[in-house]
């Protein structure tokens, strides 16, 4: 009986590791086909109208990037359907704020497929919270229609390199593979040729291509790639993965099986502040009254300002989790907060590299699910912002530009509800 239990035991074991080498990406295996993109390709070959929302960071958002190749790409292999699709990136954002904006950014268009992109942005994130995230991603998404797909695809940088080159995946995209494999979404590591090229010594990371004429220059900074050098490379690898995605699973619903981590974030959702107590001197900037609204008109429709010192927002609600969504730059100041009654952190929206303005967003402590009051108090407190731009040798040509110390408030992000 005992050498019976062990061979089952072994069998057991060595059909599970290999289960687990099967479903791992490595250079040899760049993409998974998991369950497929059965509804979306029903849909391509079928013809007619196609929509495609692609999720990220900087990287997808730009122009004439992966983004827009990889659709022009679609629509020559499908030529009878009519393809759209929402540009849902947001330069120097993650999963975390991705899982509160979806609703309005990606679900509200009713896309057929998904494309989710944060792997670089998450790079320095526990993978807990890439788990509570990129879960409450997919569970947000087919809580409204089951029939959407998700693609994770995985972008990659040079500072994610040296554990590429070691052949190992980097945390985020570990992470994001497990949250992948728990629910049968296909996922593409779009950037392991460039990791190829580097391990030939045919690949420059950063620099000006014309400085390197006889290799590949995957980008300016080592991060956001030449469209003709790293986003060629990322299309290259998503058109050869979607090839064979396209063969796998059969249309109809997915699957909402029990979550992978009981606390993700399925609930998160933003709210637009004009919805919160105010007290003090705040005014409503839009992109026709205000330079600052108006530069950052693609991120808000419009925004709350305040350079009263002491004047507040107020959160009450019922749950376990509250930030916002809102503006960094030059005459920018700070947040001092008070959670329940007990002063907390003061939160900067100033940093060493607001030399311009843009969207930014930040989160307060995790709480016990139950009602909270919260208070974002517009700090006194002056910020020493000489100093902290010297921390990259920048310094202060205008001092009128840095004058101000306003805050501004765009969407409130909160895990729970409000509560009057």
């Amino acid at each position: 009986m005992r050498r019976i239990l062990s061979f089952l035991f072994v069998v057991v074991f060595f059909s599970s590791f290999a289960q687990a080498q099967t479903d791992t990406l490595s250079e040899n295996r760049p993409f998974l086909e998991r369950n497929g993109l059965p509804n979306f390709f029903h849909k391509l070959q079928k013809g007619g109208p196609v929509s495609i929302a692609y999720f990220g960071g900087s990287i997808t958002e730009a122009g004439h990037g992966w983004r827009e190749q990889s659709l022009n790409w679609l629509q020559q292999q499908y030529p009878k359907a009519n393809l759209t699709h929402i540009n849902a990136a947001i330069g120097g954002t993650g999963s975390d704020l991705g899982v509160f904006r979806l609703r309005q950014h990606v679900l509200v268009h009713k896309p057929d497929l998904v494309f989710v992109e944060f792997a670089v942005n998450d790079s320095g994130q526990q993978p807990e919270k890439i788990h509570k995230a990129m879960e409450g991603i997919v569970r947000q998404i087919w809580r409204q229609n089951r029939k959407t797909d998700i693609c994770f695809v995985y972008t990659l940088n040079a500072p994610m390199a040296p554990v590429l080159l070691e052949r190992r995946m980097p945390n985020s995209v570990r992470a994001m593979e497990q949250i992948a494999h728990h629910y049968g979404i296909p996922s593409v590591h779009m950037g392991l040729e460039v990791i190829r090229l580097d391990r030939q010594g045919k690949l420059i990371w950063g620099g000006k291509k014309e400085d390197y004429p006889d290799k590949t220059v995957f980008a300016p900074d080592k991060t956001h790639p030449y469209s003709d050098t790293g986003h060629r490379l990322y299309t290259e690898a998503l058109s050869g993965a979607m090839r064979q995605i396209a063969t796998v699973g059969k249309p109809g619903a997915h699957a909402v099986l029990k979550p992978f981590v009981s606390d993700n974030w399925e609930n998160a959702q933003m709210i637009p502040v004009q919805s919160l107590v105010r007290q003090g001197n705040w005014q409503e900037v839009t992109p026709d009254n205000d330079t600052v609204a108006r530069q950052l008109r693609n991120r808000f429709a419009s925004l709350l300002k305040s350079n009263q010192p002491g004047a507040s927002l107020q959160i009450r609600f019922k749950g376990t989790m509250a930030g916002l969504y809102d503006v960094i730059g030059p005459g920018c100041g700070q947040y001092a907060v008070t959670i329940d009654g007990t002063p907390g952190a003061l939160y900067p929206r100033f940093d060493s590299f607001a030399t311009y303005y843009r969207s930014h967003y930040f989160f307060l402590p995790t709480l016990d699910e139950k009602s909270h009051t919260i208070t974002l108090t517009v700090s006194a407190e002056p910020l020493d912002k000489a100093a902290i731009l010297q921390k990259r040798n920048q310094t202060i040509n205008d001092p009128r530009r840095y004058a101000e110390n306003a805050v501004y408030a765009g969407q409130l992000l909160i895990i729970g509800k409000l509560e009057k």
